[in-house]
């Protein structure tokens, strides 16, 4: 095989790999690392492309990935979790260290290795981090320290390893001080080349001296070229620099959308590469000869280090218990980790050798110090057995995090409150009545929901309803960026401008995905086979609802009475009778166990189980089939039920809210409450106050009597029907708002 197509292999593969992780809802870096142990069997990178060019593309690509991770780190972010972010960075960063040398070390390693084995896993790695946040969605703040965390402490442990590394093949040994000016020189080089090339690119982009098809490929060769020449000026000095880079630009004010989504789309073509050509170099015998040793460290390094070291390092911060019960169990190793281990244990052999070769040219002209060069080359040579061992702890360690980490943190942050292991919830941008009404029942079903919209008073049957509200435009920079989408899978954007709506489908494609945003249709449609109409598909989102309508067609719907309700397909109840006996209605989402669906005209129809959400009417007794069961049986059940269902969803009635008011009244005036024998507001002004409308007694009985009509057609459906506000014979919703 030629490097060409072993080349073009990889990349099939690792994209491939990833999609499989998508599609299953499982970490893709387990399929990755599966596919280079395998594909490593038949061929090996080092076989493609030797040692140098291997390590040299590795150390290019990981500058690329962490440059493109610290590009989302917003100093704003950190205002109120600047302590806790910087304790994560320093203070958690050496306990872990500290602890896991420790663990090592009693688990038969030479103290030595134990401490560069310690600082090579104290990194963790936005190319593991950021695929599961984004299948998590957790909360903000905890988004934000996990990315931080992952971002910064990646070229600190690579810096750490390297000061380590250094004091072990140093001859004589590096003393503290020594390795401290190491770290605070490599600090200085880090700042000196990253501010300057930051600055100049700052200008540039301001001027408009870069053009749009440009920005993409010249950030990528700017941070090839801040890596190579920080670690020309001082080794392993250029992950640091390049990230301080990156995070110099994204706090600059500076429009980096081309080059965000440009260096996303690399960034995942290059973790896919990396990791399947990195796992191709460890042979399973290796992994399996170090099984007992690796797995016990794993064990005490989830189980008792990271838990250890975040809880003393966010001790007295402002994180909550359970942001820092997350964060304790939120650890998973990445790129960096396996690609410095292996040019660390490469870089060891090749210098016990140099050294050897070194003693025996000395030994002719100075035996003495090619004596001491020997004795040292031998040390170094009994400690390469175990340091030929880190390589395939290290993938141990990674195979063991991802997994365990990706596939229960979900599970722990949703029963800690801080995300959902499936979001399913909904986001209304704006808040059409309709809308609310939606909100309030999707709510009752378990499925969160958000509603947001500029003017706080637009907000004001939302929050009284108890609903998720943010007071924003959705089309700000703290709502595109900074919003808490916990729990959020879908969009709506249901605002009367249908620009606004398209502009923001746009914006929240890159958060949700665009399969999962919507908006309402809009009113310029044009001919499908008509070019000079209508919106270019790429500026707009998905068509919601089924059949899909404008915002003044729903507003029309809803001024008509029709109301927001749901009923369960059944076996009785099926899609056949629902389209038959609630014709007209317009379907908005498919509620299923543990999902929810936008409805669109083109949906697949629901099954037994689901619960469609519709704008509509309620059928009437007489419009619906009779079920063959034992009514008198079962008639009770569903009654408190569908009570205990009406309860948790309404409001109280306008009458209700009359008669409350009547009765505060009542009791401030010492005068006996409206509704005892002593004193009775009419119900002729009830209706009147409650619908603006003057009604009779035998009106408000006729009332009473289609509302326990309507109760009964609810019982006859078998299953729970969750009503919205009954309608009136003619039409009319009972409770107008």
């Amino acid at each position: 095989m030629n490097p060409a197509t072993y080349l073009a292999l990889v990349l099939v593969l690792a994209v491939a790999a990833q999609w499989l992780g998508w599609r299953l809802k499982l970490p893709a870096l387990l399929f990755l690392l599966i596919i280079g142990f395998a594909l490593g069997q038949w061929v090996t990178p080092d076989e493609m492309f030797g040692q140098s060019l291997l390590f040299g593309g590795v150390n290019l690509a990981v500058a690329i990935i962490l440059f493109e991770g610290s590009l989302s780190l917003k100093l704003r972010e950190v205002r109120d979790l600047g302590k806790p972010i910087l304790r994560l960075c320093s203070v958690t960063v050496v306990i872990a260290w500290l602890l896991m040398a420790l663990a090592a070390h009693l688990l038969g390693m030479d103290i030595r290795v134990a401490l560069l084995l310690g600082a090579l896993l104290v990194v963790t790695g936005p190319t593991v981090i950021n695929p599961i946040l984004r299948q998590v969605r957790p909360t903000r703040r905890v988004s934000a320290l996990l990315r931080w965390e992952g971002i910064v402490v990646d070229p600190i442990g690579a810096i750490l390893a390297l000061l380590v590394y250094q004091a072990i093949t140093s001859i004589g040994g590096n003393h503290i001080g020594h390795g401290l000016a190491v770290l605070g020189w490599t600090m200085v080089v880090s700042v000196l080349v990253a501010f300057p090339i930051g600055m100049l690119l700052t200008f540039m982009l301001r001027r408009l001296l870069i053009p749009d098809f440009l920005q993409g490929v010249i950030f990528v060769a700017v941070a090839c070229g801040t890596v190579v020449g920080a670690n020309l000026i001082q080794e392993e000095s250029g992950l640091m620099a390049v990230t301080l880079l990156g995070i110099f630009l994204a706090n600059q004010d500076l429009e980096l959308d081309v080059v965000v989504e440009f260096k996303e789309h690399l960034q995942i073509l290059l973790v896919g590469a990396l990791f399947i050509m990195l796992a191709g170099r460890v042979n399973p015998d290796e992994i399996v000869r170090v099984l007992p040793v690796g797995l016990a460290f794993v064990a005490i390094s989830v189980l008792l280090i990271r838990p250890l070291s975040v809880f003393i390092g966010l001790h007295g911060t402002e994180t909550t218990r359970q942001e820092r019960v997350l964060m304790a169990f939120m650890a998973p190793r990445g790129i960096v980790a396996a690609s410095v281990t292996s040019v660390f244990a490469l870089g060891f052999s090749d210098t016990a050798d140099s050294i050897a070769h070194q003693a025996e040219q000395l030994m002719a002209a100075d035996p003495q110090r090619a004596a001491d060069l020997s004795s040292f080359a031998q040390n170094l040579a009994g400690l390469s057995d175990q340091v030929d061992q880190l390589v395939p702890i290290v993938f141990l360690m990674i195979v063991c995090t991802v997994a365990i980490y990706g596939l229960g943190i979900g599970r722990l942050a949703e029963r800690l409150g801080l995300a959902s292991a499936k979001p399913r919830g909904v986001m209304f941008a704006g808040s059409p009545p309709w809308a609310v009404d939606a909100a309030k029942l999707l709510r009752s079903l378990d499925v969160p929901t958000l509603i947001v919209t500029r003017r706080s008073y637009d907000l004001y049957t939302a929050r009284k309803a108890g609903l998720r509200t943010v007071a924003a435009d959705f089309l700000s920079e703290y709502a595109v960026e900074e919003m808490d989408l916990s729990g959020i899978n879908y969009m709506v954007a249901c605002t009367p401008d249908d620009n606004t709506n398209s502009i923001a489908a746009v914006q929240y494609r890159r958060v949700l995905s665009r399969a999962n945003v919507f908006q309402v249709r809009r009113a310029d449609e044009g001919h499908p086979k008509d070019r000079t109409t209508g919106t270019v598909s790429t500026l707009k989102a998905r068509t919601a609802f089924n059949p899909g309508l404008t915002h003044a067609e729903m507003e029309r719907h809803w001024r008509e009475g029709q109301r927001v309700r749901a009923l369960p397909i059944t076996e009785q109840f099926g899609w056949d009778q629902f389209t038959h006996y609630v014709s007209g209605a317009v379907i908005l989402f498919i509620v299923r166990p543990g999902s929810t669906v936008v409805a669109t005209e083109d949906m697949s129809n629901p099954k037994m189980g689901d619960i469609v959400v519709y704008l509509g009417r309620t059928p009437r007794i007489d419009e619906l089939p009779r079920a063959d069961r034992d009514v008198e049986d079962g008639k009770a059940r569903r009654r408190a039920k569908v009570h205990t269902l009406r309860e948790s969803m309404s409001t109280s009635s306008a009458e209700e809210q009359v008669r409350e008011r009547a009765n505060a009244r009542a009791d401030a005036e010492g005068r006996p409450q409206p509704g005892g024998s002593a004193h009775r507001i009419p119900e002729e002004r009830i209706e009147q106050d409650a619908s603006g409308q003057r009604g009779t007694d035998e009106e408000t009985r006729q009332r009473a009597r289609t509302s326990s009509s309507h109760l009964d057609s609810e019982d006859i459906i078998a299953g729970t029907v969750i009503p919205g506000e009954l309608d009136e014979p003619d039409g009319k919703s009972q409770n107008p708002r």
